[in-house]
Order: structure tokens, then sequence, then C-alpha cells
């Protein structure tokens, strides 16, 4: 008689945690051969002794099952459901959405389609990760899992996953990058990819339960533009004369750091728009693959005659659409984990562009969305800088269509009356919603509406709705221009139009995921800089032969860049980006901390340094020394932005002085 086999329970546990998260990592991480393949085994003791602890509480063998079953079963729906989530967002899950009803959201707002797509391209990530939970749940009468405890046993279990995760923490400790990543600097992609996903949860869970310590500890650092910096001629430079004190408050770190700061400072095309009207969009999945001489005229007119940035980058963050905003209407780094704009909507926030244009007495600001008005809480965002909001349920219904996504030229044609009504100064601010993803005429209304002046193309039909959803913002800014040229203020007004994050719709699902970017560019792409190259649309029709800019810049850069613009009076140093006419040294600054300077690149997840020049330094130790002082500026401007949020510090500050 054969003798049935033995599978030790507690190394089926152990195994299973280690598979689910190469699985995981393999279907959702660009990169497979991090620090991740080291750490991620490591972290996985965590959860293994706590599983392992809690099943051997009970003698009892069907007791233990049980316990093994409900844990395993939890943890395939927290991979499967990150695994979709990421499919369709290009991000992980965070701890926040849940709390502030994000994932609904999603599911009630018209994307259920997408979502069940999503579920369907995820299906071989899924079925693969269930492979355990099967195992335990259909298997286990054939193969012995579980053997009778020793008395007290499961309290070893628990001591080895505590054990672990504190010697692990601390040991990270000691290596910068990944220290930042689990500590102020918490970024859930970065996590995921270098610790495992249950790490990632841990910390997600923690930060957003018990916050970050305010008592920050900065970097030492040499502000890049101190050369050029003269203290005695404040006239020069965008700044306010606001009180640093030294008042050893939990904020003394924070004022010690900014009066350490070099302002921007003011140059040619300081106030060259004062007086002028000013319409801004943040436009989805915007990119400079969307502008085309034939398929969108308009945004081909303003980007050829408008000002061109040749080195333009919108990095993607961690609430991409959201993030993406944030950053453009704040100049601020959002904080990973939560919903930065939303959050803001508490604080005093004076360098918001509604708040600035009101302060000059602009009483028309007004801000607008296509989708839902309260979809990641505009509602709350958005009336707190300054404006006056209407989205799809709180003003837009009467003119937008419900449909998946919504037109964008609906918007402008029922928004633009609240402004052009009279020949007062105005600021409009749009947020649209035509170019968003899924690429395909059959679940995109607005790909569908398009599909006739696309579908002669020589593309992939991918691309062909790319197209057809961009060329609805073509429409919509031609029917814009179309009526500032009536209303007599098309040469007073500036257009500035940025997206909020690389079309990131336009990746495959499957083992050639960058194969439509491939053929965009008739080459491989490069993920960590190419990827996030992009365009800012600055246009005025009263401009004439406006400059060619090759300085380094990104999204970061929009609001000082048009606060100097229209001439308002603001301090530089409060905001994370720079003024792009000035001579602040460029700094584009990416989501896992690589950066771009005059300078070089630097790849943060390699650790390695690409001067565009190799005469640029002496040696290496001055390579070195350059290195560590741009690092620290970039670890800084992360945790400077994230306490000016999660501590209302403009308020302290700007109210203080």
């Amino acid at each position: 008689m054969k003798r049935p086999l033995h599978i030790d329970s507690r190394l089926f546990t152990y195994v299973s945690i280690v598979y689910m998260e190469l699985i995981f990592k393999l279907f959702t991480c660009n990169e497979f051969f991090t620090f991740g393949l080291i750490f991620m085994p490591l972290f996985s003791l965590v959860p293994f002794g706590i599983i392992t602890a809690i099943s051997k509480i009970f003698r009892n063998k069907r007791s233990q099952k049980n316990i093994i079953v409900i844990a395993f079963s939890f943890l395939f729906i927290l991979f499967a459901t990150q695994t979709t989530y990421h499919m369709f967002f290009n991000k992980y899950l965070i701890f926040y959405s849940l709390t502030v009803g994000g994932t609904a959201q999603v599911i009630a707002e018209g994307l259920f389609e997408s979502t069940v797509k999503a579920i369907l391209d995820s299906l071989p990530a899924i079925i693969l990760l269930s492979l355990p939970l099967i195992v335990v749940c259909v298997f286990s009468h054939k193969i012995i899992l579980y053997k009778s405890p020793r008395k007290k046993r499961w309290f070893r279990f628990l001591v080895l996953g505590v054990a672990v995760h504190f010697a692990l923490s601390y040991g990270i400790s000691f290596i910068p990058y990944l220290s930042a990543i689990q500590s102020s600097e918490f970024d859930t992609n970065l996590s995921v990819k270098e610790f495992g996903l249950l790490r990632t949860e841990v910390l997600d869970a923690k930060y957003n339960l018990f916050g970050v310590n305010p008592n920050i500890s900065l970097e030492k650092e040499v502000p890049l533009d101190k050369d050029n910096y003269n203290p005695a001629e404040k006239q020069n430079y965008n700044v306010i004369d606001i009180d640093f004190p030294s008042d050893n408050s939990k904020f003394n770190g924070l004022n010690n750091y900014f009066s350490s700061l070099v302002p921007s400072n003011k140059n040619e095309y300081t106030g060259m728009y004062k007086g002028y009207n000013l319409i801004l969009v943040t436009a989805e999945g915007f990119s400079p693959y969307a502008v085309d001489e034939n398929l969108t005229p308009t945004l081909y007119k303003m980007s050829n005659e408008g000002f061109k940035f040749n080195n333009f980058y919108t990095p993607i963050w961690g609430v991409s659409t959201s993030d993406g905003e944030y950053i453009i209407c704040n100049g601020l780094i959002p904080k990973a984990g939560i919903w930065s704009f939303y959050t803001s909507g508490k604080n005093y926030m004076p360098f918001g562009l509604g708040n600035m244009f009101k302060s000059i007495g602009v009483d028309k600001t007004f801000a607008y969305h296509n989708n839902t008005y309260n979809y990641y809480h505009r509602d709350i965002s958005h009336p707190n800088l300054g404006y006056t909001y209407k989205g799809y349920g709180n003003g837009l219904e009467e003119y937008v269509t419900k449909q998946w996504p919504q037109s964008d030229l609906e918007m402008i044609n029922g928004s633009i009356k609240d402004y052009l009504s009279d020949d007062k100064p105005f600021h409009a601010y749009y947020m649209t919603v035509s170019g968003h993803l899924d690429y395909n005429p059959e679940k995109n209304d607005i790909a569908a509406k398009n599909w006739d002046l696309v579908k002669d193309l020589d593309c992939s039909e991918t691309l062909k709705a790319y197209y057809a959803c961009n060329i609805e913002l073509d429409k919509a800014m031609e029917k814009l221009i179309d009526e500032l040229k009536a209303a007599g203020v098309y040469e007073k007004t500036v257009i500035a139009i940025t997206p909020d994050h690389y079309p990131y719709g336009l990746e495959q699902d499957n083992a050639d995921k960058f194969a439509i970017w491939e053929e965009l560019l008739g080459r491989p792409v490069e993920q960590n800089f190419e990827l996030y190259k992009s365009n800012f649309i600055l246009f005025c029709g009263g401009t004439q032969n406006p400059p060619t800019i090759d300085k380094y810049c990104s999204s970061l850069d929009v609001l000082p860049t048009l606060l100097n613009l229209f001439g308002f009076e603001f301090d530089s140093r409060l905001l994370m980006g720079r003024d792009i006419f000035s001579d602040s040294e460029a700094l584009v600054i990416l989501s896992d901390r690589s950066f771009i300077t005059s300078k070089g690149k630097y790849n943060a997840t390699t650790d390695k340094f690409y001067p565009f020049n190799s005469e640029t330094f002496k040696n290496e130790a001055e390579t070195e020394l350059y290195l560590e002082n741009v690092k620290n500026i970039v670890s800084n401007k992360f945790k400077v932005s994230s306490e000016i949020l999660e501590h209302d510090y403009y308020k302290y500050i700007m109210k203080k002085s």
C-alpha cells in the first residue's frame, strides 16, 4: 500500500507566498531583475510566520486547514485585484483610494466595460495566482499538509515574522535608495518592485493610518543656482518678503530649508502677459504624437506658432490623472499613498491660479471637467484654488452627453459663455477626458465618433483610436479659438495645454507591451526617460515669433512659469518647480527619484549617471560630488512637498508673514 505524499504545511505556505509575489512582479513590473528578487523572499517570511502562527494555535486539523484556506483566499483576492487594477491604470491600488471610495468611482463612472476588459486581460496572471488556493482547496484530501502542533509552537512563528520585519527594516535603512522608499519617500510602484506587494501593503496602510513625522530630516544641499544670486537685489527675483523664523516649532526644519534656497530671477518674460486672459488645459493622455498637421491642425498650429519647449517631460505619479493635475495646478510633488489634490482641498493654497487671478481683481475664474464633477473629489480641490467649478452633474450635464469618454468639444460649447459673455478679464481651467483609454472604437465613444477620419491610416487600430480621441480635443481647441476671435479677445488670451500623464493606454497587455510605441517611433522606446518626454503648448494669438526653449523642464515648472509670465507676485522658493525662462538650473524629477539636469541623466533604479558631455566633470570625484548634491536636492523636494501638503505649511508661513 502506497504511503500518501507528505508536504509540510510550512514549506508549502512559504513557497506559495514567494511564488505569488514572483508572478505578480512578472506581470506588473517593467523590471524583473531588481533588489526585489533578494528582499521579496525575505519579507515573505513575515506573512508566512503570521499565517503559520495563527493556524498552529488550533490543534484540530480541520481548523488549521480552514485558517490556511482563509489566508490563501485573502492572498489570492489581494494579488488578483492589484493585478487587474494595474492592468487598467498602470498603477497599484492604494489603501487611501479604498477609504475615499476611489474603486467604486471607477466602476460607477462609465468605466465598467474597461474594468471587465482589464479582468479578461489579467486572466493569465489570475489563473497562475490561483494555483496555491486551488491546491489547498481541491487536493488537500490527497496531500497531507497539516501536522499536529506542539504546545506553543505557534508563538515561535509569530516571533519569527516580527523579528524578520524589524531586522530587514533596520538593515535597509543603511541603503539610501531603499531606505527612502520605505520611509518618508514611500512610493507604491518602487516599493512593489523592490520589496514585493505584501510589504508594500503594510507600508501603504502604515503611512495612511499614522502619517509621517513632521520633524523631517532634510539632506545637506548646495543650491544649484547659488552663484547667480545676489540677496541685496531682491527686486530682481520672484520672492516675497517672508520671515522664516527659527522658532523651534515643528516647522523649524522647513523654515531653515526655504530660507536657504535661491529664488528664481525675473527675466525678459516677466509680466509679458500681465493683463491677459489665461486658459489652462490639462489634457487627458495627451502627447506629442497626438499633434499632426492633417489630423489635428489646430493643435499643430498652436504647437508650431507658440513657444516651443523641446525638452519638456511629464512624469507619471501614483494617482495618475489627479496627481498630474496637482503638479500642474500647485507646483508641488504629490505625496505618495494619498490623493494629494483632494487632501489639498482643506489647505490654504495661495499660489493656485484661480486664487492668484482673484487677488488682482479678476472675478471670472472657472474650472471645468467633462466627466462626473466629484470624480477624485474635484468638487473639493478645485474651488479651494479659487475656481467656480463645473462638471457633469453640477452644471455641464445640460451640454455634455453622458457616454464614455465624454466630449471635450461639448464641454467647450457648454462653458465658454461663462467667461465670454462680456469684456471682463477671465481665467479658465479645463481637465479634459476625450483622450482617455481604451483606445478601441468598440469601447470608446469618442474613438467611434471620429473613426471615419482615421480608419484609412496605415497604422494599428490602437493608434487610430488614439488619434481619433485627440481629434476631439483638436475640435474643442478650434471652437475655443473661433469664439475668442468672435469676442475680440483672441490676441489677449494665452492658451496653455499640457498632459496629465503619458498615454499609457498605448501599452499592450502582453509580452510586446511597448509594441505600439515602437510603431510610433520606428524603434524601441527608452522606458526610463523617453517614455515621459512630452509637450507643453503655450500659445497666444497676439505673440509674434515666440522663442524655442531647449532647457530641460517638466510639468512641475508650469505653474511658476505662468506666474512669472503674468507678472504675479509669488515666492519661487515655495514651489518645487522653477520658471522655465529664468536662469535657474534645469531639473526634471521623475517619480522614482531619477532626474535630468543640464549636465546629464540619473537613473535611480540602476544608480547610474549619464553625463551629456564626457568633459563636463574633471574626474570621478567631481562627478560623485555633483551627483550626491542633486540627489539631496531631489530628496528634499519630495520631503518638503509632503510636509507642505500634510501640515498646511502655506497657511502657517504666509498668513504669519
